[in-house]
């Protein structure tokens, strides 16, 4: 992370990255709008026990890869546009809200106080996140192919169904792969 994103917060930084959203901004508005409105977006963890599991984790982590995927891009791939780039980074992971009104993760409560802590919730209908993030955004705007298999394969060799794209992967999903990667485990 260079010191100028430090400096800025992470509503500051998210803002940024949506404001460069041109060709779908209504769609991508909508979806915003619902993500704000009905689900966890802004508050929910990135995980219960690794990076970012904390209130508004996903939320920084998201950012975060977009900014990342956005850097990468510039040096392996410029002809990919900043909209994917921003679309696919800051969505690929957006399963983990769960569905409107059906959180995802749940604050853990001893006594009536939360613990900082999360669990899933088992109430919801079994899907992979990825999956479930693919679900979702392709309800608010279009994805291209190579967009769908970014966020449908971006965990890669961490979930099974990774290796049905194994070899024949296009150039976003390796990146954002990649950018997910970094982010989680070197800038967080």
């Amino acid at each position: 992370m260079t010191s100028k994103n430090h400096s800025r917060s992470i509503h500051q930084r998210y803002e940024s990255l949506l404001s460069k959203v041109t060709e779908r901004k209504s769609q991508v508005q909508t979806f915003i709008d619902m993500l704000h409105n009905q689900t966890t977006w802004l508050t929910s963890p990135a995980s219960t026990r690794f990076h970012l599991n904390c209130e508004g984790g996903l939320l920084q982590h998201s950012v975060g890869v977009a900014e990342t995927l956005l850097r990468i891009k510039d040096t392996l791939a410029p002809d990919i546009s900043d909209e994917t780039c921003i679309i696919v980074g800051l969505f690929h992971d957006v399963g983990k809200v769960g569905m409107p009104g059906k959180p995802y993760y749940i604050p853990e409560a001893r006594d009536g106080v939360t613990t900082g802590k999360y669990s899933t919730n088992q109430e919801l209908v079994s899907m992979g996140l990825a999956l479930r993030s693919l679900y979702l955004v392709s309800q608010y705007m279009p994805l291209s192919d190579e967009e769908a298999q970014a966020i449908a394969y971006h965990d890669g060799m961490y979930v099974p169904e990774g290796r049905s794209v194994s070899h024949r992967e296009e150039a976003l999903l390796l990146l954002l792969h990649w950018a997910d990667m970094w982010t989680a485990k070197v800038l967080e």
